[in-house]
C-alpha cells in the first residue's frame, strides 16, 4: 500500500510543479512514507532520519515530511521529537500536500493527521514508480475494521471504503494501454471491498470479474485477503478467468485456535483449514502463501507446536515471518502481558523459518519437469544473458534471455530449483 500511496503523492506533486530530484543530495523536498506495523520499520525510519539531518544541516532550506502510519501514529509527538522535520501527513491527508508545503516555505511547521471516511484517491492518476513498466499497483480500497488485537492498522488507516468500480476499469485498461502487463488490486484487506451506489452493488468477486474481462493479456493479483473474507464465489472466478493468477496470500499468523482468538483474527484453526481445502478443491495448482507470528502475548510451547503442525498440513509456498512486535494503543498493548521473552521468540521464529525453508524447497521441486508461463520482468542479477519474471504461482523463474524482453510471455520448462528460485529453459514455440 506504501508503494501505490507513493505513486499518488507523486502524481499530487508533479500536478503542483514539484519535479524529481537526481537524488537526495539535490533535493529541496525529502518525503518519507511510513509503516508503523511493526517496531522495527519505525526504528529504521528513525535511523534514515538521522541521516537526513545531515543534509539538511548543509542545506538549511530542505523540506523534510514523514507521510504514512507513522505521521498518523504519532502526529504532532514526531515533530517534538525529531526537530528537523517540517512537515506530517497522514494516510488521508495527501491531497493538502501542496498548501502544506507553502505553510512549510513561510517558514511554520505543518501538519494534517485527519482520518476520512471517504477518501480513495479514485480520481487521481498515479506517477508510475516501478521501473520495469510491467507490472503495477491499483489501490482498489483503504482501511481496515478487523482490529486485530495486535494490530496498528485500523487506528493510522481509518474505515474501510472502496473505490468506484468504473474508476478502477479505468485505470486498469489505462495500465494496459501503457504497456503494463500484470497488476496487483491491493487494499488492506481486499476481498472484503464493497460499493454500493442507487440500488447497485459490486463486491470483490464481481469486480475480479470485470478486470479480468478488461483484456486476457494483462494478469491479475490482489493482496491482502483475510481468511474470514475468502468466499467460494471469488474462488470460482478465479478458476474461470485464467489471467486471474492462480496464487493467493491469505495470513494465518498463528496455527493455535486459542492464540488466534486472543488475537482478535474471527477464525479458528479448523476453519483457516476449510479455506485451504475449498482453495485445493478449486484451484489445484494455486499456490498459497501466509503471514505467521511468533511469541504472541502469552504463546506457549504447545501453541508455537501448533503453528509448526499448520504449516506442515497446508504446505505454504512461502511465508512472511515475524516475532510479535507490541505496538502502542492496540488492543494486545492495552489487554495483554508481553510475555515471551525475546530469547525464546527468536527460538521460535528461527525453528518457522527452517520448516518453511523445507517446505518452499519441497514445493519448487514438485514444480521440476512442469511447464508454465512466466511473464518476464527483467534482467537476472545474475548474469546479463539471463531474464528473470513470475508465473501465476507468484514464483520467480529464471531462464535464458535469448530474443525475449521484459513484458514478453514466455514459455518454460522447469529443470532445477532452489527454495527462493524456479531454474528452467525455453520451450520452442
Amino acid at each position: 500500500m506504501n508503494f501505490s500511496d507513493s505513486e499518488i503523492v507523486g502524481s499530487i506533486l508533479l500536478e503542483n510543479d514539484y519535479v524529481p530530484a537526481a537524488d537526495m543530495k539535490s533535493a529541496d523536498l525529502i518525503l518519507m512514507n511510513t509503516c508503523s506495523i511493526r517496531d522495527n520499520a519505525e526504528q529504521r525510519v528513525r535511523k534514515r532520519l538521522n541521516e537526513l539531518h545531515s543534509l539538511k544541516r548543509r542545506n538549511p532550506n530542505l523540506m523534510i515530511g514523514i507521510l504514512g502510519c507513522m505521521a498518523e501514529r504519532l502526529k504532532d509527538k514526531l515533530l517534538e521529537e525529531e526537530k528537523h522535520i517540517d512537515l506530517i501527513v497522514g494516510p488521508d491527508g495527501y491531497r493538502s500536500l501542496p498548501k502544506l508545503l507553502e505553510q512549510v516555505e513561510s517558514g511554520q511547521k505543518a501538519i494534517n493527521t485527519l482520518l476520512s471516511i471517504d477518501e480513495t484517491y479514485a480520481d487521481i492518476n498515479p506517477v508510475r514508480l516501478s521501473g520495469n513498466g510491467i507490472t503495477a499497483f491499483i489501490s482498489i480500497m483503504r482501511g481496515c475494521e478487523n482490529f486485530c488485537a495486535y494490530c496498528v492498522v485500523p487506528y493510522t488507516r481509518g474505515k474501510e471504503r472502496s473505490r468506484n468500480p468504473q474508476s478502477i476499469i479505468n485505470e486498469f485498461s489505462s495500465l494496459y494501454d501503457q504497456g503494463f502487463r500484470e497488476v496487483t488490486l491491493l487494499g488492506q484487506n481486499v476481498n472484503s471491498y464493497h460499493w454500493e451506489e442507487d440500488g447497485i452493488s459490486v463486491d470483490f468477486p464481481g469486480l475480479m470479474t470485470q478486470v479480468a474481462g478488461v483484456n486476457s493479456q494483462i494478469r491479475v493479483r490482489f493482496a491482502t485477503s483475510h481468511p474470514k473474507d475468502l468466499s467460494d464465489e471469488l474462488l470460482k472466478v478465479m478458476a474461470g478467468n485464467e489471467n486471474i493468477c492462480k496464487s493467493i496470500h491469505l495470513p494465518v499468523q498463528s496455527g493455535s485456535s486459542r492464540m488466534l482468538k486472543l488475537m482478535n483474527r474471527g477464525y479458528t484453526r479448523e476453519w483457516y483449514l476449510e479455506r485451504i481445502e475449498a482453495i485445493r478443491k478449486y484451484l489445484p495448482d494455486c499456490a498459497i502463501s501466509t503471514d505467521l507470528i511468533a511469541g504472541f502475548s502469552g504463546e506457549s510451547e504447545e501453541d508455537h507446536q501448533e503453528t509448526i503442525s499448520l504449516m506442515k498440513s497446508v504446505g505454504f509456498d512461502y511465508a512472511y515471518m515475524f516475532k510479535y512486535s507490541e505496538r502502542p494503543n492496540t488492543i494486545a498493548a492495552k489487554k495483554f502481558k508481553d510475555d515471551v521473552s525475546e530469547d525464546v521468540k527468536s527460538s521460535r521464529l528461527n525453528e518457522i523459518i527452517a520448516v518453511q525453508q523445507e517446505l518452499s524447497l519441497k514445493s519448487n521441486k514438485r514444480d521440476i519437469g512442469k511447464i508454465f508461463q512466466v511473464l518476464a520482468e527483467g534482467l537476472s542479477k545474475r548474469s546479463e544473458n539471463q531474464l528473470f519474471g513470475r508465473n501465476s504461482q507468484n514464483k520467480v523463474v529464471v531462464f535464458e534471455k535469448g530474443n525475449y524482453q521484459p513484458g514478453d510471455y514466455v514459455t518454460v520448462k522447469i529443470e532445477g530449483c532452489t527454495a527462493a528460485t524456479l531454474k528452467g529453459n525455453v520451450m520452442k514455440q
